[in-house]
């Protein structure tokens, strides 16, 4: 259940907080005070997109942020199994947007808005504005009948869609088996010409980076010799100045003195390894010269080394690793063109193995979409009887394609007569916007059983209808928010009506500045908006008498 909305510096909104409730949730309000932001900002924590400017105006970023309140041990196991552990019973999932980018976490911890979307797929079920326009569509269909028989239809499914994609890779590798005899030689006598370029090479991990060095080494052998020659005559105890005479004679000056001040010994025993130090330097320093000399051979030899391995990475790879990687696969290659038929044979095997699969994967889930449609149609038929489809037939039609697609080899559509005496015909050609929108209903209200979900959230499903039928309508969310957390949008009294809890959105100006508010409103102030709905701009006395009736209708309507 969906306990909280916390929105700041969205759009027209500067701050606003919501506590929600179980049962029915009602926002209503002007045109235009900004009534869709906020379940808008519901859709963009939950990884919707997100509008251009929909930073509130002077404002560095909008932060959304909603708490969820989950006791359901299926959706906890899920939840967990994603590695995320509601504390205390509570997921709080946050966005924050600034102007270059989106920040999401859950429990304050930052993740992927990709993941937000798969957890808010468990959690809650938005109907936004327009969205039973998608019932025009039969890929929708398949989609609503999928949902509702998931429970039977899902592990088929899966097995379903890796014998597809299986079947799909199949497909494309044997497609490649057909070059002709004449262009498989000139194949293999090149492979075979580039696999020899690189086994001929021996090359050795670790040995373009050896060799560099060597080649270092060598080709400024005369600065390094010169300059070790420096470092020699800069300790030489032959030069006066040289480091060795000076610490051999501030020995000697400290051999004078010692005899006076036998704490100095710590000193003269620091001068005289320093001496035997420089020494010691200067003795390898003389070995590297004596054996130093231009070795014009050796670093010709490293040179073409080093030559022919750039060569080799630029070919095939940019490094050594790389290169030996390629070289696996071009025997892999070669391997394969020698073999051609018995390769090909075995493809079509496979091929021929996993269309088998996902013909009999598909034959199974065509069989689950008709069972499940058959009670679908009954359940919807049903519901739709209470949103005041009084002579209404409803028939989920799944029909068998010659085609395989992702989804299967099924065609599925809905059909509806609403009318005596009138044919059953597809939905798309016969249902109007208010019938749609009812439809979509009584199909969120009977997939929010199946599917577990707690909260459902409507923006403006009641675009359309009027009178007796939005009076159903609004029975209908009631009845539905008897087990579910229903939030809702509306401008029609029958509906708001029927508000176990009621909120007023409202959007001031002043000179500078438009903002919109949100607060929930006791029961004199839910009858005065109420009146408002009914009785427009003048609410008079018996405007308001006709609230008052229409809130005790509404509570006795829920109390049968």
């Amino acid at each position: 259940m969906l306990e909280s909305l916390y929105v700041k510096n969205l759009a027209l909104i500067q701050e606003a907080e919501v506590l929600f409730d179980s049962g029915l949730n009602i926002l209503s309000g002007e045109t235009g005070a900004g009534k869709s932001i906020i379940i808008g900002s519901v859709n963009i924590a939950l990884g919707g997109k997100v509008p251009k400017d929909i930073i509130r105006k002077h404002a560095e970023y909008a932060y959304i942020e909603l708490v969820f309140s989950v006791s359901d041990d299926e959706i906890l196991k899920k939840l967990r199994e994603m590695d995320i552990e509601p504390e205390d019973g509570q997921l709080i999932i946050s966005k924050k947007i600034m102007d270059t980018r989106s920040i999401s976490k859950i429990n304050g911890e930052s993740v992927p808005a990709s993941k937000v979307r798969e957890i808010s797929g468990m959690l809650i079920d938005i109907h936004g504005q327009h969205e039973h326009q998608s019932l025009l569509y039969p890929s929708k269909h398949m989609e609503i009948l999928d949902l509702y028989a998931k429970s039977k239809l899902l592990p088929i499914q899966e097995a379903y869609t890796k014998a597809y994609h299986t079947y799909l890779q199949l497909k494309k590798e044997r497609s490649a088996y057909t070059s002709d005899e004449e262009t498989r030689k000139r194949e293999l006598s090149f492979l075979e010409f580039e696999m020899n370029e690189i086994e001929e090479a021996d090359l050795k991990p670790g040995e373009e980076e050896e060799l560099t060095q060597v080649y270092s080494r060598l080709s400024h052998a005369r600065q390094i010799a010169e300059g070790l020659m420096k470092i020699q005559s800069g300790l030489g105890d032959e030069n006066p100045s040289g480091a060795l005479e000076t610490v051999g004679s501030c020995a000697h000056i400290m051999a004078g003195i010692l005899p006076f001040d036998d704490s100095l010994q710590g000193i003269q025993d620091q001068i005289l390894d320093l001496e035997a130090l420089l020494t010691d330097i200067k003795r390898e320093i003389s070995g590297r010269l004596d054996s130093m000399e231009v070795d014009e051979e050796r670093l010709y030899e490293v040179q073409k080394r080093l030559d022919l391995i750039h060569h080799l990475e630029d070919k095939y790879g940019s490094t050594i690793e790389r290169i030996q990687e390629v070289l696996e696969e071009k025997k892999r290659e070669y391997e394969r063109l020698q073999n051609f038929e018995q390769h090909k044979a075995a493809l079509e095997r496979e091929e021929k193995k996993a269309l088998e699969k996902m013909k009999e994967c598909a034959g199974r889930m065509g069989e689950i979409r008709r069972m499940f449609a058959g009670q679908l149609e009954n359940v919807l038929r049903k519901a739709l009887i209470d949103l005041n489809f009084l002579d209404v037939r409803f028939e989920i039609h799944v029909t068998d394609e010659e085609t395989f697609t992702e989804k299967g080899s099924n065609g599925v559509e809905f059909l509806i007569s609403t009318n005596p005496g009138e044919a059953i015909r597809p939905l798309r050609e016969v249902a109007s916007g208010g019938e749609l929108s009812r439809i979509m209903l009584a199909i969120k209200s009977v997939l929010a059983d199946s599917d577990r979900i707690m909260t459902l959230i409507f923006d403006e499903i009641d675009a359309g209808i009027s009178g007796r039928t939005a009076q159903k309508v609004s029975e209908k969310l009631s009845i539905i928010g008897n087990t579910r957390q229903v939030i809702c949008i509306s401008h029609l009294p029958q509906i708001v009506s029927m508000a176990d809890r009621h909120f007023l959105i409202q959007k001031t100006t002043d000179q500078n500045t438009t903002t919109t508010h949100i607060r929930q409103l006791d029961e004199k102030e839910s009858i005065c908006e109420l009146a408002r709905l009914l009785g427009g701009s003048e609410i008079t006395d018996t405007v308001l008498k006709n609230a008052e009736e229409m809130k005790d209708m509404a509570k006795r309507t829920k109390s049968h």
